[in-house]
């Protein structure tokens, strides 16, 4: 006869209602380190895909997530001619914000040049980008159909391709379009801006001392240039030969002196740092705090169970029954409370997972040390009620 499973079907109800408040409190805990572990994804999704050795930005800046970053895209010419570079494309990003059937509507995204690196590397259903203008490719956290078709600016897109699971480091959906769309959507001023800012070039070109009629007719055409342009970029995307040295490209770039190359190691270290690492001690801290209060929960539990049993325990002890015997019977019940609720956790949280607003991935070996964790707890936990256990004297079973 197991003594722990007897007891526990005798206060069954207590043991029941305990195993669900701990289920819920080790359900939130797998909840955080999923949190944490998609929060981790998110930031390096667009870093995974792109598969840059080295990303180049404007000079004096952690761009192009962490801080502005603005370029102009000719230099891509400049970058494809260095020794051990195998491919250089330009991209654009843009956080985006607008209103769609009363709601807010938020996404990332993202210009790259159709056929160069920074486009999505697969996709669920339909097609890559193939035109220059209006087509679209969106993830299905987007909650867009394909074919369907979304207005950015002065124009429609088509959703020509879905993806899954790419979203930003703020946990926005992705959206691609082509490089030349990207520009426009995010660099082209509107016709007023433009017409002020032509106005005030030529304002400037007639302020020229020495500059003749003849001279500012010649450089007339070139005022909408001066004016402002679209052809501009947030970073460079860089692929390195395997033979080359990509420090060694760094340095050819950055001899330049107004561009930084940023490695990927040091791209993903300023992504953790600047969005991730605040929130995995915070998240940590939560957690711990929640697995404290569980191990005050089961000691509790346990040692009130031991107090009811003291008559069992001292009428154990007088006819005989060894200190493993009473140590086993409280450290059963303690291990099997845990087990309990560390199961149900695991369903409560596969259940739910997908219902986050947020990215929750469940890494195994997580959860395997959260099941350590749980089984040291509850040992832990057990240690009040076995010394009280052991504390009962044999003569207690014969009192009234």
């Amino acid at each position: 006869m197991n003594l722990a499973l007897r007891d526990i079907r005798h206060h069954g109800s207590r043991f029941l209602q305990t195993c669900i408040g701990l289920s819920l409190l080790l359900a939130v805990v797998m909840g955080m380190a999923g949190i944490y572990r998609g929060l981790v994804s998110e930031a390096m999704t667009i870093l995974n895909d792109t598969g840059a050795d080295i990303w180049v930005v404007q000079q004096d800046t952690n761009g192009p997530f962490a801080a502005t970053s603005r370029m102009q895209e000719d230099l891509k010419y400049r970058v494809r001619s260095l020794p051990g570079v195998v491919q250089a494309s330009p991209v654009s990003y843009q956080n985006i914000q607008m209103e769609r059937e009363g709601k807010p509507f938020r996404f990332f995204l993202v210009g790259y040049e159709p056929g160069g690196m920074g486009g999505p590397s697969t996709l669920v259903t339909g097609r890559g980008i193939e035109r220059r203008h209006y087509e679209m490719i969106a993830d299905l956290s987007l909650g867009m159909a394909l074919g369907s078709r979304l207005k950015l600016g002065r124009n429609e897109y088509t959703i020509v391709g879905l993806t899954r699971n790419m979203a930003s480091s703020s946990g926005d959906p992705l959206v691609y379009v082509s490089l030349a769309d990207a520009q426009e959507i995010q660099f082209k001023v509107d016709n007023n801006a433009l017409r002020t800012d032509r106005r005030r070039v030529e304002k400037g070109l007639g302020a020229i001392e020495g500059l003749g009629n003849g001279q500012q007719a010649v450089l007339a055409p070139v005022v909408p240039t001066l004016a402002g342009g679209t052809h501009q970029i947030n970073a460079l995307v860089v692929k390195v030969a395997a033979a080359a040295n990509p420090l060694l490209v760094q340095e050819s770039i950055e001899r330049w002196g107004h561009l930084r190359a940023i490695s990927d190691s040091q791209q993903r270290a300023i992504l953790f740092e600047g969005m991730i690492a605040k929130a995995r001690k915070q998240i940590g801290l939560f957690a711990v705090i929640l697995l404290i209060i569980s191990a005050v929960i089961i000691s509790l539990i346990i040692y009130t169970m031991t107090l009811d049993k003291v008559k069992v325990i001292a009428t154990l002890k007088l006819i005989g029954a060894q200190n493993r015997v009473i140590v086993g019977l409280i450290l059963q019940q303690s291990l099997i409370m845990g087990i309990a609720a560390y199961l149900a956790a695991l369903v409560i949280i596969n259940l739910t997972c997908d219902k986050f607003p947020r990215r929750v991935e469940l890494i195994s070996s997580d959860l395997q040390v959260l099941f350590v964790i749980v089984l040291g707890i509850c040992v832990l936990a057990s240690v009040a009620g076995i010394r009280k256990a052991l504390s009962i004297e044999p003569a207690e079973a014969l009192g009234g």
